[in-house]
């Protein structure tokens, strides 16, 4: 699913062709703009900047005016709204709720202090979406980076302007990146208007038994949202490596999708303990212990060197891959 590859996503909603020609068109005016550039080969650090930061914009206003991005944000927004009805519904006769995480029953974890405090349906709803439906997002949109270019018949032109490879593998993964944040906080501030609306709000009890302010709680809230976004930085890097393997879009965003879903499963076989660790799913939820008081730190800092050594590995795989391949359209 290309912009304008698919039959049904043109980049700002127009039909195929339309979305393909205006793409098509600014990837040529960006040729246009390399042809001064070699004109004055010793461009100042500041033009350089400026265009760079430009390809950025493009990116971002190319990735977030797809009616494929919009519908992924909707779902993600959704997920709260459907997770906070259920629980009023289940405890609207005065019952309870059953308990996630180790010491609770079924459910996402904080689900069971979601009717005293609605700000526990943030904590509750990005524990729902970590594990699939955030990944999948994110797989989605990076994996379509360069492959989608490819199909669309764009990048050729976008590689001869100043930017190079180089800069716009690197345009393409803030993009990715930026698109991490934006996605964890629309579920975050999506809980957090539907916790507002359906429980009360007020002083929060930590994990440890203590009680912090409402003010305090919603500031852990926003480091839980950093956290959780900064642990699909992983995900991000390989889904732009796998997109630098394909000329195929929808091929690219299938198999990054399809990893995800391999190593989540391998992450739950008892008999695989050995390499857990090593999984850059495993410690996705240690965004938990920010609730503990005093934090507990040790695994949120391996989950978040974990992440970065996965955003090293296929950052470099990526960039390798990309820098030698033979671009054809």
């Amino acid at each position: 699913m290309t912009a304008g590859a698919d039959g049904t996503d043109g980049a700002d909603g127009t039909s195929p062709a339309t979305a393909h020609a205006t793409r098509a068109h600014a990837a040529k005016a960006h040729a246009t703009t390399a042809h001064a550039d070699r004109a004055h080969p010793t461009e100042p650090h500041p033009v350089r900047l400026a265009w760079t930061l430009g390809l950025f914009r493009s990116e971002l206003s190319l990735t977030f005016r797809r009616w494929r991005t919009l519908a992924l944000l909707a779902v993600l927004a959704a997920v709260p709204v459907l997770v906070g009805i259920a629980v009023k519904i289940e405890t609207s006769d005065g019952g309870s709720v059953g308990g996630g995480g180790p010491d609770g029953g079924g459910g996402p974890a904080f689900i069971a202090q979601v009717t005293n405090n609605g700000l526990f349906l943030v904590f509750t709803a990005l524990a729902a979406t970590l594990p699939f439906f955030l990944p999948m997002a994110i797989g989605v949109v990076a994996g379509d980076a360069i492959a989608g270019e490819a199909s669309a018949g764009t990048l050729r032109y976008l590689l001869v302007a100043p930017a190079g490879r180089t800069r716009l593998l690197l345009a393409k993964y803030a993009a990715a990146l930026t698109f991490c944040l934006v996605a964890t906080l629309v579920v975050a501030a999506s809980a957090l208007a539907v916790g507002a609306l359906l429980f009360p709000l007020g002083e929060v009890t930590t994990i440890s038994g203590t009680r912090i302010s409402f003010s305090d709680g919603l500031l852990r809230a926003l480091l839980i949202a950093l956290v959780v976004a900064a642990s699909l930085i992983g995900v991000a890097a390989l889904g732009l490596f796998v997109s630098t393997m394909t000329s195929s879009g929808i091929a690219a965003m299938a198999t990054t999708v399809g990893l995800l879903i391999t190593v989540q499963i391998v992450d739950q076989i008892p008999q695989l303990h050995a390499i857990h660790p090593y999984l850059f799913s495993h410690y996705w939820l240690s965004f938990a212990d920010l609730m503990r008081d005093p934090v507990y730190w040790d695994d949120l800092v391996k989950n978040l060197g974990l992440q970065a050594l996965y955003a090293g590995v296929f950052g470099s795989a990526a960039w390798a891959r990309f820098g030698a391949k033979d671009i054809a359209s």
